[in-house]
Protein backbone atom coordinates (compact mmCIF):
# COMPACT_ATOMS: atom_id res chain seq x y z
CA UNK A 1 0.00 0.00 0.00
CA UNK A 2 1.25 3.17 -1.11
CA UNK A 3 2.33 5.61 2.09
CA UNK A 4 -0.12 9.01 2.01
CA UNK A 5 1.40 11.90 0.56
CA UNK A 6 2.99 14.58 2.04
CA UNK A 7 2.18 18.12 2.14
CA UNK A 8 5.39 20.49 1.69
CA UNK A 9 4.24 24.24 1.52
CA UNK A 10 6.03 26.89 -0.59
CA UNK A 11 7.11 30.73 0.48
CA UNK A 12 3.89 32.47 1.84
CA UNK A 13 5.35 35.95 1.03
CA UNK A 14 5.37 35.35 -3.15
CA UNK A 15 1.62 33.84 -2.86
CA UNK A 16 0.58 36.39 -1.20
CA UNK A 17 1.99 39.46 -2.94
CA UNK A 18 0.88 37.83 -5.89
CA UNK A 19 -2.57 37.90 -4.55
CA UNK A 20 -2.87 41.06 -3.17
CA UNK A 21 -2.09 42.46 -6.87
CA UNK A 22 -5.58 41.46 -7.84
CA UNK A 23 -6.96 43.88 -5.14
CA UNK A 24 -9.43 46.27 -7.00
CA UNK A 25 -7.83 45.03 -10.27
CA UNK A 26 -10.17 44.87 -13.17
CA UNK A 27 -8.50 42.35 -14.97
CA UNK A 28 -9.47 39.37 -14.64
CA UNK A 29 -12.22 40.68 -12.33
CA UNK A 30 -15.86 39.23 -12.52
CA UNK A 31 -17.63 41.31 -10.67
CA UNK A 32 -17.75 45.58 -9.38
CA UNK A 33 -18.93 46.79 -6.24
CA UNK A 34 -20.27 50.30 -6.06
CA UNK A 35 -18.82 51.57 -2.26
CA UNK A 36 -19.49 54.18 0.29
CA UNK A 37 -21.29 57.58 -0.26
CA UNK A 38 -18.51 58.59 -3.40
CA UNK A 39 -20.03 55.74 -5.33
CA UNK A 40 -16.54 54.38 -5.96
CA UNK A 41 -16.34 50.95 -8.04
CA UNK A 42 -14.24 48.68 -6.52
CA UNK A 43 -13.28 45.41 -8.95
CA UNK A 44 -13.10 42.36 -6.90
CA UNK A 45 -13.16 38.00 -8.03
CA UNK A 46 -16.37 36.22 -7.18
CA UNK A 47 -15.07 32.80 -6.59
CA UNK A 48 -12.42 34.00 -4.21
CA UNK A 49 -14.85 36.39 -2.59
CA UNK A 50 -17.40 32.98 -1.71
CA UNK A 51 -15.08 30.65 -0.38
CA UNK A 52 -14.24 32.65 1.80
CA UNK A 53 -17.09 34.78 3.41
CA UNK A 54 -20.53 33.65 3.76
CA UNK A 55 -21.48 37.07 3.81
CA UNK A 56 -20.73 37.53 -0.33
CA UNK A 57 -21.73 33.58 -1.07
CA UNK A 58 -25.07 34.78 -0.04
CA UNK A 59 -25.01 38.35 -1.64
CA UNK A 60 -23.05 37.44 -4.89
CA UNK A 61 -25.07 33.97 -5.79
CA UNK A 62 -24.81 31.86 -8.92
CA UNK A 63 -23.48 33.67 -11.74
CA UNK A 64 -25.85 34.21 -14.53
CA UNK A 65 -25.12 34.24 -18.06
CA UNK A 66 -21.69 35.58 -19.56
CA UNK A 67 -20.14 39.06 -19.30
CA UNK A 68 -19.80 41.05 -15.99
CA UNK A 69 -23.18 41.39 -13.95
CA UNK A 70 -24.48 44.32 -12.47
CA UNK A 71 -22.17 46.47 -9.93
CA UNK A 72 -23.31 45.26 -6.39
CA UNK A 73 -23.98 48.53 -4.32
CA UNK A 74 -22.54 48.86 -0.88
CA UNK A 75 -23.34 52.54 0.06
CA UNK A 76 -22.83 52.16 4.13
CA UNK A 77 -19.05 50.99 4.27
CA UNK A 78 -16.62 53.43 3.38
CA UNK A 79 -14.33 52.51 0.74
CA UNK A 80 -11.32 52.56 2.73
CA UNK A 81 -12.76 50.16 5.20
CA UNK A 82 -14.28 47.85 2.23
CA UNK A 83 -10.96 47.82 0.88
CA UNK A 84 -9.32 46.58 3.63
CA UNK A 85 -11.77 43.69 4.13
CA UNK A 86 -11.22 43.00 0.61
CA UNK A 87 -7.04 42.77 0.88
CA UNK A 88 -7.60 40.19 4.39
CA UNK A 89 -10.25 37.94 2.21
CA UNK A 90 -7.40 37.80 -0.71
CA UNK A 91 -4.18 37.71 1.45
CA UNK A 92 -5.29 37.06 5.18
CA UNK A 93 -3.60 40.03 6.20
CA UNK A 94 -4.63 43.41 6.51
CA UNK A 95 -2.94 46.96 6.82
CA UNK A 96 -4.97 48.53 9.77
CA UNK A 97 -4.87 52.56 10.70
CA UNK A 98 -5.96 54.24 13.78
CA UNK A 99 -8.06 56.60 11.68
CA UNK A 100 -10.32 53.72 9.75
CA UNK A 101 -9.89 50.59 11.99
CA UNK A 102 -13.44 51.09 13.73
CA UNK A 103 -14.67 50.97 10.29
CA UNK A 104 -13.42 47.81 9.36
CA UNK A 105 -14.20 46.43 12.52
CA UNK A 106 -17.49 46.98 12.23
CA UNK A 107 -17.35 45.82 8.12
CA UNK A 108 -15.73 42.67 9.99
CA UNK A 109 -19.00 42.18 12.32
CA UNK A 110 -21.34 43.05 9.36
CA UNK A 111 -19.83 40.14 7.33
CA UNK A 112 -18.95 37.52 10.12
CA UNK A 113 -15.51 37.65 9.36
CA UNK A 114 -14.49 36.64 12.92
CA UNK A 115 -10.86 35.97 12.63
CA UNK A 116 -10.96 40.41 11.17
CA UNK A 117 -12.92 41.21 14.20
CA UNK A 118 -10.38 39.59 16.41
CA UNK A 119 -7.37 40.88 14.89
CA UNK A 120 -9.34 44.59 14.71
CA UNK A 121 -10.14 44.48 18.45
CA UNK A 122 -6.48 43.77 19.68
CA UNK A 123 -5.13 46.67 17.52
CA UNK A 124 -8.04 49.27 18.76
CA UNK A 125 -6.88 48.27 22.41
CA UNK A 126 -3.45 48.89 21.50
CA UNK A 127 -4.06 52.78 19.93
CA UNK A 128 -6.87 53.21 21.88
CA UNK A 129 -6.38 57.33 23.12
CA UNK A 130 -8.88 60.13 24.37
CA UNK A 131 -9.98 61.11 20.75
CA UNK A 132 -10.55 57.21 19.70
CA UNK A 133 -12.25 55.91 22.87
CA UNK A 134 -15.68 56.99 23.11
CA UNK A 135 -16.33 56.23 19.49
CA UNK A 136 -14.54 52.85 19.97
CA UNK A 137 -17.11 52.27 23.14
CA UNK A 138 -20.00 52.75 20.85
CA UNK A 139 -19.03 50.47 18.38
CA UNK A 140 -18.84 48.07 21.35
CA UNK A 141 -22.31 48.54 22.62
CA UNK A 142 -23.52 48.44 19.17
CA UNK A 143 -22.42 45.10 18.29
CA UNK A 144 -22.05 43.55 21.72
CA UNK A 145 -18.61 42.95 22.30
CA UNK A 146 -18.37 42.81 26.03
CA UNK A 147 -14.39 42.71 26.62
CA UNK A 148 -13.72 45.88 24.11
CA UNK A 149 -16.65 47.65 26.18
CA UNK A 150 -14.76 46.99 29.50
CA UNK A 151 -11.95 48.12 28.08
CA UNK A 152 -13.17 51.65 26.45
CA UNK A 153 -14.82 52.25 30.09
CA UNK A 154 -11.75 51.48 32.49
CA UNK A 155 -9.40 53.76 29.90
CA UNK A 156 -12.27 56.66 30.16
CA UNK A 157 -12.45 56.02 34.16
CA UNK A 158 -9.02 57.02 34.01
CA UNK A 159 -9.10 59.54 31.90
CA UNK A 160 -12.74 61.37 32.67
CA UNK A 161 -12.07 64.87 31.96
CA UNK A 162 -10.37 64.66 28.50
CA UNK A 163 -12.77 61.73 27.04
CA UNK A 164 -16.12 63.87 28.28
CA UNK A 165 -14.74 66.74 25.99
CA UNK A 166 -14.44 65.05 23.02
CA UNK A 167 -16.84 65.15 19.94
CA UNK A 168 -17.09 61.15 20.33
CA UNK A 169 -18.76 61.33 24.16
CA UNK A 170 -21.07 63.69 22.60
CA UNK A 171 -22.25 61.68 19.71
CA UNK A 172 -22.56 58.93 22.16
CA UNK A 173 -25.98 56.65 21.82
CA UNK A 174 -28.14 56.26 25.63
CA UNK A 175 -27.47 52.94 25.81
CA UNK A 176 -23.09 53.65 25.52
CA UNK A 177 -23.66 56.84 27.81
CA UNK A 178 -25.29 54.76 30.81
CA UNK A 179 -22.53 52.25 31.71
CA UNK A 180 -20.23 55.26 32.27
CA UNK A 181 -22.59 57.28 34.32
CA UNK A 182 -23.37 54.30 36.31
CA UNK A 183 -19.52 54.13 37.05
CA UNK A 184 -18.16 54.96 40.95
CA UNK A 185 -14.34 55.29 39.14
CA UNK A 186 -14.95 58.06 36.95
CA UNK A 187 -12.35 60.61 37.79
CA UNK A 188 -14.35 63.46 37.30
CA UNK A 189 -16.63 65.47 39.74
CA UNK A 190 -20.36 65.63 40.06
CA UNK A 191 -20.93 69.15 38.60
CA UNK A 192 -18.37 68.77 35.66
CA UNK A 193 -20.24 65.02 35.22
CA UNK A 194 -23.66 67.34 35.14
CA UNK A 195 -22.73 69.99 32.47
CA UNK A 196 -21.08 67.16 30.40
CA UNK A 197 -24.54 64.84 30.35
CA UNK A 198 -26.66 68.85 29.39
CA UNK A 199 -23.61 69.17 26.41
CA UNK A 200 -24.61 65.75 25.31
CA UNK A 201 -28.39 65.93 25.35
CA UNK A 202 -28.36 69.28 24.08
CA UNK A 203 -26.34 67.76 20.87
CA UNK A 204 -28.80 64.81 20.55
CA UNK A 205 -31.78 67.05 20.92
CA UNK A 206 -30.13 69.09 18.26
CA UNK A 207 -29.81 65.85 16.06
CA UNK A 208 -32.66 64.35 16.50
CA UNK A 209 -35.30 67.08 16.71
CA UNK A 210 -36.41 66.20 20.44
CA UNK A 211 -36.60 68.21 23.61
CA UNK A 212 -33.02 68.10 25.88
CA UNK A 213 -35.59 66.42 28.51
CA UNK A 214 -36.44 63.48 26.49
CA UNK A 215 -33.44 62.73 25.05
CA UNK A 216 -31.56 62.91 28.62
CA UNK A 217 -34.25 60.97 30.11
CA UNK A 218 -32.86 57.57 29.54
CA UNK A 219 -29.21 58.37 31.79
CA UNK A 220 -30.00 61.11 33.44
CA UNK A 221 -31.27 59.12 36.75
CA UNK A 222 -27.61 58.25 36.59
CA UNK A 223 -26.51 61.65 38.13
CA UNK A 224 -25.86 61.69 42.09
CA UNK A 225 -26.75 65.43 42.60
CA UNK A 226 -26.97 64.58 46.46
CA UNK A 227 -23.35 65.28 45.83
CA UNK A 228 -23.95 68.47 45.21
CA UNK A 229 -23.82 71.39 47.91
CA UNK A 230 -27.02 73.55 48.50
CA UNK A 231 -25.50 76.71 46.36
CA UNK A 232 -24.58 74.67 43.49
CA UNK A 233 -28.15 72.23 43.59
CA UNK A 234 -29.93 75.87 44.08
CA UNK A 235 -28.02 76.56 40.46
CA UNK A 236 -28.77 73.73 39.02
CA UNK A 237 -32.67 74.05 39.95
CA UNK A 238 -32.93 77.26 38.60
CA UNK A 239 -30.71 76.43 35.35
CA UNK A 240 -33.19 73.43 35.22
CA UNK A 241 -36.31 76.07 35.01
CA UNK A 242 -34.86 77.81 32.23
CA UNK A 243 -34.07 74.43 30.22
CA UNK A 244 -35.85 71.10 31.99
CA UNK A 245 -33.19 68.13 32.21
CA UNK A 246 -33.64 66.60 35.02
CA UNK A 247 -36.87 65.60 36.71
CA UNK A 248 -38.25 67.67 39.45
CA UNK A 249 -38.49 64.63 42.03
CA UNK A 250 -34.75 63.54 41.06
CA UNK A 251 -34.03 66.94 42.73
CA UNK A 252 -36.57 66.91 45.02
CA UNK A 253 -34.61 63.45 46.55
CA UNK A 254 -31.23 64.91 46.64
CA UNK A 255 -32.73 68.34 48.62
CA UNK A 256 -34.13 65.37 50.65
CA UNK A 257 -30.85 64.06 51.44
CA UNK A 258 -29.77 67.71 52.38
CA UNK A 259 -32.53 67.98 54.81
CA UNK A 260 -32.09 64.35 56.84
CA UNK A 261 -28.25 64.66 56.20
CA UNK A 262 -28.41 61.08 55.87
CA UNK A 263 -26.92 59.24 52.20
CA UNK A 264 -30.00 56.71 52.63
CA UNK A 265 -32.97 59.21 53.17
CA UNK A 266 -34.27 59.40 49.64
CA UNK A 267 -34.64 55.78 48.46
CA UNK A 268 -33.20 55.80 45.01
CA UNK A 269 -30.96 59.06 45.45
CA UNK A 270 -27.48 57.67 44.61
CA UNK A 271 -25.48 59.28 47.05
CA UNK A 272 -21.92 57.17 46.47
CA UNK A 273 -18.49 59.56 45.74
CA UNK A 274 -17.13 58.73 42.38
CA UNK A 275 -13.30 58.80 42.28
CA UNK A 276 -13.33 62.01 41.36
CA UNK A 277 -15.64 63.72 43.42
CA UNK A 278 -14.12 66.74 45.19
CA UNK A 279 -14.94 67.16 48.77
CA UNK A 280 -17.72 69.24 50.18
CA UNK A 281 -18.77 69.74 53.84
CA UNK A 282 -22.18 67.71 53.44
CA UNK A 283 -20.18 64.55 52.40
CA UNK A 284 -19.80 63.63 55.91
CA UNK A 285 -23.49 62.64 56.52
CA UNK A 286 -23.48 60.57 53.60
CA UNK A 287 -23.64 56.71 54.29
CA UNK A 288 -21.89 55.16 51.33
CA UNK A 289 -18.55 56.33 50.52
CA UNK A 290 -16.10 55.39 47.45
CA UNK A 291 -14.35 52.23 47.80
Amino acid sequence: MEPPGLVVHGEAAPFSTALRSLLNNPQYSDVCFVVGQERQEVFAHRCLLACRCNFFQRLLGPKLGPGMPSPVVLSTVPVEAFLAVLEFLYTNSVRLHRHSVLEVLTAAVEYGLEELRELCLEFVVKVLDVELVCEALQVAVTFGLGPLQDCCIAFIEAHSQEALRTRGFLELSAPALLPLLRSDKLCVDEAELVLAARSWARVGAAVLERPVAEVAAPVVRELRLALLAPAELSALEEQNQREPLIPVEQIVEAWKCHALRRGDAARGAPCRRRRGTLPREHHCFLDLSFK
